[in-house]
């Protein structure tokens, strides 16, 4: 069975083995192939009968060059990179990894909002520039510093990611409240209250985005919605960044209108030198790494691995096109 990986760099940039998906077949590994569609993948899926696949995309063009494509493994949890359909049609499943990062994506989207309520990094630049051995008091801030307990906390979607997240907003003593399409009893249980999309954005001191991206949650977070949110209002991705529209954000943050956005993700990555949010005011931005641990990147290898045994055996997994 041959198997090629057409962009393991950010999954295993070192640090982790190969060596189980190998016990499996013949396996060629690519750092990077393309994240754009490219007569490239085609000729580098070849005769594979597996393609393990994060951000390279996998359209019906490629899958008519590569008649032995029997499987597709995605080294992650979305998928919209690959043409389902198209596999469909021609009896490949496309196969995730369901449940990887919940604590680790969970942390992230409270460090951010720590950031943003603390400033920690610009005090300890500061700090560093000599502001506070020169400071004629004993101690000082740039920032009003933001106490979270007793506001809300809003979530954009409460999955397994979402209700992590709750768990730890409720640590901090904040009251948490969020929309999505179901309403899991885990979150009931933790006292989360789900409301309606208007409620959400109405209520929440901090708004974060927890939700994978559907046709209807594109270009949710616009100057009509945002309009409809407290003023001061925190707003936190590491989601999907097509969520955003990022010039009616820029404009809100520019304005005063939200006091701080905390994005690790954009609508398009590697981020584009000309994005309004990197110009804007109070926006932290950082590299789509919240997932990134090595806790989460071993689970999103021993999964991908495990789903490949279980198609092997006939029974596949974790496919997200019956």
């Amino acid at each position: 069975m041959k198997i090629i990986v057409t962009d393991g760099y950010v999954e295993n940039p070192g640090d982790l083995s190969w060596a189980p998906l190998e016990a499996l077949g013949e396996v060629t590994v690519y750092d990077r192939t393309s994240y754009e569609e490219s007569p490239l993948i085609a000729e580098r899926i070849g005769d594979a009968e597996i393609v393990v696949m994060n951000k390279t995309p996998i359209s019906k063009t490629t899958l008519e060059k590569c008649p032995n494509v029997k499987m597709i493994a995605v080294l992650a949890t979305g998928f919209n990179v690959v043409d389902l359909a198209a596999a469909r049609e021609r009896g490949i499943p496309v196969c995730n990894v369901p449940n990887y990062g919940g604590y680790s994506v969970s942390q992230f989207t409270i460090a951010l909002m720590l950031e943003a309520c603390l400033h920690i990094g610009h005090h300890d630049r500061t700090v560093h520039e000599g502001k506070w051995q020169n400071s004629p008091d004993w101690c000082y801030w740039d920032y009003p510093l933001i106490e979270l307990a007793g506001k809300t906390f809003g979530l954009l979607g409460c999955g397994r990611i979402g209700i992590h997240t709750a768990e730890a907003a409720k640590g901090l003593g904040m009251h948490v409240i969020a929309y999505n399409r179901s309403q899991p009893q885990a979150a009931k249980d933790l006292g989360v209250e789900f409301v309606d999309l208007d409620g959400l954005f109405a209520r929440s001191d901090v708004l974060a985005l927890q939700m994978p991206l559907a046709d209807f949650n594109v270009g949710i977070i616009n100057k009509e919605n945002i309009a409809k949110m407290k003023d001061g209002v925190i707003i936190l991705n590491n989601s999907r960044g097509q969520m955003v529209v990022e010039q009616d954000l820029a404009d809100a943050l520019n304005s005063g209108k939200v006091a701080f956005a905390g994005l690790d993700v954009v609508s398009t990555e590697p981020i584009r030198a000309d994005n309004p949010l990197l110009t804007a005011k109070n926006c932290i931005i950082t590299p789509h790494m919240s997932w990134g641990s090595q806790g989460s990147r071993q689970r999103i290898m021993d999964c991908t691995v495990n789903n490949i045994r279980a198609f092997l055996n006939g029974t596949p997994e974790n496919v997200v096109n019956p």
